[in-house]
């Protein structure tokens, strides 16, 4: 049973989250729970609040959550918060470490560059990030014009928000098949996805 591990933090970008979890939860749920299972992790577990006042009870804390084997990192405006967390960038970056795949949505990019993980790689996030992203990681190569990008071949970055959603069905497919994909593609009537086959 794979492990798909979702990070969450004060004033992340729901969406950011909420995208990637339906499309493989779903993926999860149309292949009868066998193949792999997804949970949630903040820093300490406790909850948290989105941007725009959600509240969030996460599954596990950083420390307690079982192995990752496939890491999303969303965004929002906390992410610049995350990267001062020098413990819990370090706490992050040994998961990532052990990852066969991790992916980044909209600002979520800003932890992997923090960490080094886009240095002299191509990358996308969320339009008015990338003049951060330009101090972060100034050997990065940013594609503007992508929805997502294979930065290396276990990091994946994508642009802002929506586009989370179809980095994951990319993901879900060369992970999972793309049988799977199809049929979780046709059960959310995601059409973006399915008018690519």
């Amino acid at each position: 049973m794979k492990q798909i591990g979702i990070y969450l933090f004060d004033d992340v970008e729901v969406l950011d989250f909420a995208g990637p979890f339906e499309v493989f939860s779903v993926g999860s749920q149309l292949s009868d729970y066998l193949d792999f299972n997804i949970f949630t992790f903040s820093d300490d577990g406790k909850k948290i609040k989105t941007m725009n006042g959600l509240s969030v009870n996460p599954d596990f804390s950083l420390i307690s959550a079982p192995p990752i084997d496939y890491l999303v990192i969303p965004g929002g405006n906390g992410s610049n918060q995350v990267i001062l967390k020098k413990d819990r960038m370090k706490q992050l970056a040994e998961r990532i470490a052990k990852t066969k795949w991790t992916m980044s949505v909209c600002s979520g990019s800003r932890i992997l560059g923090v960490l080094g993980l886009l240095d002299g790689k191509a990358y996308c996030t969320h339009h008015s990030v990338y003049s951060s992203m330009a101090e972060i990681v100034p050997s990065g190569f940013p594609k503007k014009a992508e929805r997502f990008v294979k930065s290396d071949e276990v990091t994946f970055t994508s642009a802002g928000i929506t586009a989370g959603i179809d980095l994951s069905f990319h993901l879900l497919e060369a992970t999972f098949g793309e049988k799977l994909a199809i049929e979780t593609a046709k059960y959310m009537e995601y059409l973006p996805y399915l008018e690519k086959k």
